[in-house]
């Protein structure tokens, strides 16, 4: 899969990356755990979110975001609005990070259970695609601490919640980053790329 900058099939350590979309004020969900008001249907976002959505790669959830996908991409209202990024989403690798699940019903999902940063660090060390997260606040804060993610991917829109959740919640350290891409779209939405400093 090639998320934002293009993330290609590498047969060596997987890149991890984030992809989320934020409000103005910094929210990836909003106080009820929403997200609709991140979707939009304008040519330009969605010609960018088909040509992201080509590719080889894997995906990485946690439970939640897991669940909310599972329940929309298989669908046939999924498919008849976005068939591209559908077909994408439904055919590629999954791995979701759960304690809870014992099963799993989207296609190709892998349940990786117990410590989540084990669980990555291994897929991390073993040879396969590059692999993008999304959603899943509270793992990307628990893999940012542990210095697991190679590269967040934001797509900022211009809404202000006033409340939720935000994606580094939980985090306990400064994590101080470099951009290295941006491009403003003309519904007012700013993708940035982000790489760790240090």
């Amino acid at each position: 899969m090639s998320i934002g900058n293009g993330l290609p099939y590498i047969s060596g350590m997987p890149k991890i990356t984030v992809f989320n979309n934020l409000s103005l004020d910094g929210y990836f969900t909003d106080a009820t755990g929403d997200m609709s008001w991140a979707h939009k249907q304008d040519p330009e976002w969605v010609a960018f979110t088909a040509e992201n959505a080509r590719g080889e790669g894997a995906m990485l959830f946690g439970r939640v975001t897991y669940q909310m996908m599972a329940a929309w991409w298989p669908t046939p209202a999924a498919l008849a609005a976005f068939k591209v990024v559908a077909d994408r989403m439904n055919s590629a690798p999954k791995y979701v990070l759960s304690r809870t699940l014992d099963t799993l019903s989207w296609q190709n999902s892998t349940l990786l259970k117990g410590d989540a940063v084990s669980a990555v660090r291994k897929l991390k060390s073993d040879a396969g695609p590059d692999i993008v997260m999304f959603g899943s606040g509270q793992i990307v804060a628990l893999l940012t601490d542990a210095g697991l993610i190679d590269e967040y991917q934001l797509a900022t829109a211009p809404i202000v919640l006033g409340a939720g959740r935000t994606l580094f919640e939980g985090l306990t350290k400064k994590i101080a980053l470099k951009r290295t891409k941006t491009r403003a779209f003309e519904n007012g939405t700013v993708f940035s790329c982000y790489e760790p400093a240090g």
